[in-house]
């Protein structure tokens, strides 16, 4: 139950955050794309969000060893949930909001100049989407996401019905 209300949580302040970006005109960002949720069990969860809440598996990436590491969860056809595995060192509960920008390079130059801690663009080893991360004082983490061609969030909308 924790789960669901750190989700909606979640979602309730990327729509807000989505609202604020509108009105401001936030250059480059295109709308919000994910929130990021750690699970004690990430089988039982995609059963959850699959029966419960109507949702569907959109991409995953497995371990070494087969099981899940990340599973992203299509709510609609441009949203996600993403299901990661939770650990000792990434704790259950609400790790983060993903943003779609168009181009990461510019997304990050125009974050830096208004002073925000935000990395370097790289590629994501599980989705080959670009990624790159600002530090956000009141919530932690906020994921800049460049969809790109060959990403999985791309073969996912586009595989979308």
């Amino acid at each position: 139950m924790r789960g669901v209300m750190l989700f909606i949580a979640g979602l309730a302040v990327g729509l807000a955050v989505q609202a604020a970006v509108a009105q401001t005109q936030n250059q480059g960002v295109v709308m919000m794309n994910h929130v990021g949720v750690n699970v004690p069990n990430i089988p039982e969860a995609i059963a959850y969000y699959t029966q419960k809440m109507g949702y569907r598996e959109a991409f995953r990436a497995n371990g070494p060893d087969g099981q899940p590491t990340l599973v992203y969860m299509h709510i609609s056809r441009n949203t996600f949930l993403e299901l990661g595995q939770a650990n000792e060192q990434r704790p259950a509960g609400f790790t983060h909001y993903g943003v779609h920008v168009e181009n990461i390079k510019d997304a990050v130059g125009v974050f830096k100049q208004r002073g925000v801690t935000v990395t370097d663009p790289n590629v994501s080893r599980n989705t080959k989407a670009l990624l790159a991360n600002i530090t956000d004082p009141y919530m932690g983490r906020i994921e800049l996401v460049e969809i790109t061609a060959d990403s999985l969030q791309r073969q996912a909308i586009d595989s979308w019905k």
